[in-house]
């Protein structure tokens, strides 16, 4: 843990990556691991993995998310752009 004195801008901020550069096997990989942890909600009717993973993908493709990596963390998510 840093110390209480450390200025928050020392801090490295997140890193966008671009999902192109990600191989097949690591986007796809990338996107399963953030649509099994959102949850999010479809409402009443039931949306299978294979259609939501789909989904995000073709967000990511449109420019409508992206995937930041965060460098304090370690960790990766997907954001609305």
């Amino acid at each position: 843990m840093d110390p209480w004195w450390e200025d928050e801008r020392d801090q490295e901020l997140p890193v966008a990556v671009p999902h192109a550069e990600l191989s097949p096997e690591a986007l796809r990989g990338v996107v399963e691991s953030f649509v099994l942890r959102e949850g999010t909600d479809y409402g009443e009717r039931d949306v299978p993995f294979e259609t939501k993973v789909a989904e995000v993908i073709r967000q990511l493709e449109r420019g409508e998310a992206r995937i930041m990596f965060d460098p304090v963390t370690q960790s990766v998510q997907i954001v609305t752009a």
